[in-house]
């Protein structure tokens, strides 16, 4: 999802689809669960954009760099189930230590795993892709230069990679534009139909979060919606799937992850964050 242009910390107040969802899953969070303490709003967001996992793809490319696409046809593909899982265990000792700055990093970054994980973008095969264009694996993309410059035998076939990531319709390209398409169809939304019911937060304490999280993936998959953009480009049964059905369930994915987190804090012994 689109988290502003991570060049300067007041990108993305308005525009970014991560704060949006951090903002409103915030709210649902003071509503199902007032008593559980729980960073604000305001301290969630400031590790989002300039300061959230995006921005590490400019600073310091394939470096510790987080790779947030989840496939939900593959039942092994657990990347982002293991990082959601490290960031809610910080969570929980830092709410049980009562680290407020610590806390509220961990839930930024765990929603931004949440989040991309559940965006129909997100479920190309994108690392498949990257790799045959490259002729080798993600982790070589290591300047700017490599990230966006594609190699090829001679220039025509450089010029043919290229614009198959960066030209009309390229990989990269209809990435950004159905993602710019998300932030702006949210922005001005409440998004009151995702906040979780009690139901769902019986069955988050029961099942944990992995289980919520994947079969969360499955109902996007089945809607296709990344199939429908790149055929027709941004429709309005686009916009008013992700108004209705899209964007409210990855409110509630949120929130249920922080609930869980909040919930296991009250009577977790104090343990030390992962580093």
């Amino acid at each position: 999802m689109y988290s502003g242009t991570t060049l300067r910390s007041s990108s993305g107040k308005v525009l970014g689809a991560h704060q949006k969802i951090d903002r409103v899953a915030r709210k649902a969070m003071a509503q199902v669960a007032p008593r559980l303490p729980f960073p604000s709003a305001r301290a969630i967001v400031h590790f989002e954009g300039v300061n959230g996992p995006d921005a590490l793809k400019r600073k310091s490319p394939a470096q510790d760099e987080p790779w947030h696409y989840y496939n939900p046809n593959d039942p092994n593909d657990n990347g982002i189930v293991d990082m959601v899982r490290d960031h809610q265990f910080n969570l929980v000792a830092a709410l049980k230590s009562g680290n407020h700055e610590r806390a509220a990093f961990e839930a930024a970054w765990m929603a931004h795993a949440l989040v991309d994980g559940l965006t129909p973008a997100h479920h190309e095969p994108f690392e498949e892709s990257l790799e045959k264009l490259r002729g080798e694996g993600k982790e070589t993309r290591t300047t700017i230069y490599k990230k966006l410059v594609y190699p090829g035998e001679g220039a025509r076939e450089k010029f043919r990679n290229n614009w198959y990531v960066w030209g009309a319709g390229g990989l990269m390209t209809a990435h950004g534009t159905y993602e710019w398409g998300v932030a702006t169809t949210i922005t001005s939304l409440k998004l009151l139909s995702g906040y979780p019911t009690k139901e769902d937060l019986e069955r988050v304490k029961k099942d944990g979060i992995a289980v919520v999280f994947k079969e969360a993936a499955a109902q996007v998959y089945a809607l296709k919606m990344y199939d429908t953009f790149q055929k027709h480009g941004w429709t309005s049964r686009l916009a008013r799937l992700t108004r209705e059905e899209l964007t409210p369930l990855i409110v509630k994915v949120v929130t249920l992850a922080w609930y869980e987190a909040a919930y296991k804090a009250q009577s977790a012994p104090k343990t030390k964050a992962r580093t």
